[in-house]
């Protein structure tokens, strides 16, 4: 079983409408509303390519309420926290005749220092039974980087290998945990760093340094152009087939469920690789946000490219 923890999840609407005009009245053609939160992508994922799931983090009111049954009709254990409050809404709007999505983000509510224990509680009550976890997104007002550090230990202590898929000051702060895993985009491996990071081998040098402070898989998405992976076997440049992309939300998610399900089936990094790769290119080819067909999945493994470079 795999572990997805979502601490600030939410609803997640999609308008889909021909023009977007700020300042003035926007009628959508087409609305979608789902179970959202960067964990909850990887939950519903991780679930379609065929592992058994398990989400947790907080929930609150209505809003709670309608992710939980969500979350359950993919077949994925729902086991939140209750908080006081209503979980936060976010809404894509997807502009027919640009191409370009606009997104808002409710910040949620505030947890309390009680809350995070509750958390951290049930989450140790999980752990023995699952063989990787998955941290993602960001925490809610109220917790701050402590939540994750403190679930990064506890897993540590549990033996369970942990990824951390979050962003900003907050990965900064939760590097000192030493997750298992990491995956920055390139603006926020320039952000970690401090680095322009204009060359390929400026991005190459940067993994390795965080490889070599502790974190065993560091990988750096570059969307349609790949990714470039650091890991105890090697420097790794991967390459992914040209596709028509429908909706790119969610591939990153996606990129973190494969990467999940390999190790929880214990796949060799290549493979591993190759499937996270795979699955986040399929994401990108249907509307729904954090969402795969198999078919996809299988056509596009063998087109992975994959290149040891160190």
């Amino acid at each position: 079983m795999i572990l997805t923890v979502t601490a600030n999840a939410a609803i997640d609407k999609r308008y889909v409408v021909e023009r977007f005009g700020v300042g003035s009245v926007n009628r959508v053609k087409s609305c979608q509303a789902n179970a959202g939160g960067k964990g909850i992508n990887v939950a519903r994922v991780a679930s379609i390519v065929g592992e058994k799931m398990t989400a947790t983090g907080f929930l609150g009111g209505h809003a709670g309420k309608f992710i939980s049954e969500r979350v359950e009709a993919r077949g994925i254990k729902s086991d939140f926290v209750w908080c006081e409050g209503e979980s936060r809404t976010c809404i894509n709007i997807y502009n027919e005749i640009t191409g370009e999505q606009t997104e808002f983000l409710e910040p949620g509510f505030t947890v309390t220092k009680e809350d995070c224990d509750r958390l951290v509680e049930k989450y140790s009550t999980i752990l023995p039974d699952c063989r990787v976890v998955a941290i993602s997104g960001s925490t809610p007002a109220g917790a701050g980087s402590a939540l994750y550090k403190e679930l990064i230990f506890e897993a540590e202590e549990a033996g369970k290998p942990v990824i951390l898929d979050t962003s900003g000051k907050l990965l900064e702060e939760c590097l000192a945990a030493r997750p298992t895993m990491i995956k920055p985009n390139i603006d926020e491996i320039r952000q970690l760093t401090g680095r322009p990071m204009n060359s390929r081998e400026a991005i190459i040098a940067a993994a390795r340094d965080l490889h070599h402070e502790g974190i065993r898989i560091v990988v750096i998405s570059l969307g349609s152009k790949g990714s470039l992976l650091s890991c105890d076997e090697g420097v790794f440049d991967v390459t992914v087939p040209k596709i028509e992309a429908a909706n790119t939300v969610g591939c990153g998610d996606s990129m973190i469920a494969g990467f999940a399900v390999g190790m929880s089936r214990g796949l060799p990094i290549t493979e591993t690789i190759r499937l996270a790769s795979a699955v986040s290119a399929a994401n990108a080819m249907r509307l729904e946000t954090g969402f795969v067909v198999m078919d996809d999945v299988n056509r596009l493994m063998p087109q992975i490219e994959i290149r040891k470079i160190r």
